[in-house]
């Protein structure tokens, strides 16, 4: 069972707050397989946020959906000053 962390409301908000800024978004894909990369938090809707990837290779956005940040399968936190 996926261990549940804060509620919907809480995640959402806490994500419009990084509305336009650089964020490290971790992904666990399964099987081990972790995906980790830097963006920008491009869009905030109802059901799902979108990041655009800094990578020039990539080109548009990936979206998730709040819940997989409840889940835990998704971890987004902004970047820090220094490190940008």
């Amino acid at each position: 069972m996926i261990k549940q962390t804060g509620s919907v409301a809480l995640i959402k908000q806490t994500i419009a707050e990084y509305f336009k800024r650089q964020v490290n978004v971790t992904v666990n894909l399964g099987r081990n397989k972790v995906l980790k990369y830097c963006g920008e938090l491009s869009g905030v809707y109802p059901a799902l946020f979108t990041v655009r990837p800094n990578d020039k290779n990539f080109l548009g956005k990936t979206s998730y959906s709040y819940a997989e940040v409840l889940c835990g399968s998704v971890k987004i936190k902004p970047v820090q000053e220094s490190e940008g």
